[in-house]
Order: C-alpha cells, then structure tokens, then sequence
C-alpha cells in the first residue's frame, strides 16, 4: 500500500491518490487490518450500509445517463457534513464516468461546495486538481450552506471545533474566493470547467460579473458560467442577468409536500439577509406594473 500512495519514494503520502484507494466500499478490507480503533475504523460502513450505497450507486448512475443522453446536467446538492465524505464519493464516481474529457466537451455532472464550512475553497481546489489528473472536467455548484445551527451543535456535542466559518462576512469572503479561483482558472485553462453560481446575494453575483469581463470570459459563446436563484425569489438578479446574456436559471424544488417545505424554511433561514430586502423587490414590481399599465 505505502508503494502505491508514496508515489515519489520521499515519504510523503499523496492524497488524492490515498483517497482514491479509500472508496468506501473498500474500507472494511482496509481497517479490519488496524491493531486498534481509530476514526477510519469508526467511519468504515457496515456490510448493510454498503448495500445501500452500492443501490444508490445504481440509480444515480441511471439518473446519470438519462442527463447525458439528454445533453442537460446532473447537480448534486450537498449535505450535512457526516453525510458529505459518502456523496462526494459518489459524486466522484460519477464525474470519471460522464465528464470524461476523452468522451464529452462539456461536464455533465457538478458536485455542491458549501462555502460556510471552512474547508470548502481547499476542497474545492483538490477536487480540481483530481479532475486535471484523472481527465475530467470538473465542475461545481457553488452555495453558501443551509445547515449552520445543526453543524454547529453537532460540533460542540461530540466536542470537535466547528467546521462552520464563525461569521457571515467570513461566509463571504469564502464564497468569493471560490467563484473567483474557478473564474480565474477557466480563463487560464480553457472551456471545460463549469461553474454555477448560485446566490441570491447581489455582490457576490456583481463581483463573478465583473471578473468575467475583466478576464473575458463571454458565457453567450461558450456557457461555462452559470447563474441560479430559487423559483420566486431575486427575480430582479435572474432577470437582469438574463437580459444581459448570462446564463440565469430558475431553481424549481418539487415533491411531497411534507418533504418541500423543510428545504424552503432551510433556504429562508439560509437567505435571511435577502428576505430583510423584499421590499425593494416589491417596489421595482410595483414600478415595472406602472410602466406597463403606461402602454395600455
């Protein structure tokens, strides 16, 4: 094993070739061999859990294809920390299939940052570097994060530090760094990664403008930039974007009702700052009403 994570034979364990070594999957042959018990030990999935992945396996892979053969994207959305090491797995498998640069232009699949957790522009940055050596294009959902209060009481519960950044202008300030890392290297690297920015938050949407053209990125040519915001709220950003070329989506949740509302009140939560400015949404909906009652 030590031969085939120590690549250069100076001692130094690479990382990403460890960590593709260590699929879940593989993990109890691995740690039924340590004398004692460890946090890897503690992590390895039991045969039951296994199963289910392995089934969850199966139908991304067919969630995956469909996508593919239907020219559109797979994003897969991020989740509580203790869950986020089985998804990124997953997602990981998924990237080397469908973004394979020797089978596809453009991605198909993009895996979700939450840039409230401290670790997300290293991560992010890993994950770039896995894609340029193992040949796919690499491409990222970028957030803020919906579950602040629940990572933080984990965390002070089991007695670990908070993987949460300690203030929102920290939140920012990562978020930024981010958008503008992937920004920077699309320029330098060429099409093939893609970024969504996905934000309600009008500076951050300002600051990704701006550097595109700065570093003449156009996403009417080559859309390798993309912009969301949820069904019904920001119209005034999606809208404005779309006018002006960019990419802008609309962000639909559907489902069971019991199962909708839980993730809307999380995004409330999460865009508490944009809800506090829903009267200047309402009055440039009031004056664009008046504008068009004008030409009647």
């Amino acid at each position: 094993i030590i031969q085939d994570i120590d690549l250069d034979n100076n001692g130094m364990i690479d990382y990403i070739e460890f960590a593709e070594m260590m699929h879940p999957c593989q993990l109890p042959s691995f740690t039924k061999q340590c004398t004692e018990v460890g946090p890897l030990a503690l992590a390895t999935p039991s045969d039951e859990e296994i199963a289910l992945m392995q089934r969850m396996s199966e139908r991304l892979h067919t969630l995956a294809q469909e996508a593919a053969d239907c020219g559109t994207k797979l994003l897969i959305d991020a989740e509580h920390l203790k869950y986020q090491p089985a998804i990124d797995s997953l997602v990981l498998e998924l990237q080397q299939k469908f973004n394979d640069k020797s089978k596809t232009d453009r991605p198909v699949i993009f895996n979700t940052y939450q840039c409230y957790m401290k670790d997300a522009a290293e991560r992010a940055l890993v994950d770039l570097e896995r894609s340029e050596r193992f040949g796919f294009h690499f491409a990222a959902k970028i957030v803020r994060g919906a579950y602040l209060h629940h990572e933080r009481s984990r965390a002070e519960e089991l007695g670990y530090e908070s993987p949460i950044h300690d203030s929102k202008e920290e939140t920012d300030r990562c978020y930024d760094e981010v958008v503008e890392k992937l920004l920077r290297y699309r320029s330098e690297h060429g099409p093939g990664l893609e970024v969504m920015v996905a934000s309600h938050n009008q500076g951050s949407i300002e600051r990704a403008v701006h550097l595109m053209q700065r570093l003449g990125i156009q996403c009417a040519d080559n859309p390798s930039v993309h912009f969301a915001q949820l069904f019904g709220m920001c119209d005034n950003l999606t809208f404005t974007l779309g006018k002006a070329n960019f990419n802008a989506f609309k962000y639909l949740p559907y489902g069971p009702v019991g199962e909708v509302i839980p993730y809307l009140l999380r995004r409330a939560e999460e865009n508490s700052s944009v809800l506090d400015k829903t009267g200047d949404e309402i009055h440039l909906l009031l004056d664009e009403l008046k504008r068009r009652c004008s030409f009647v």
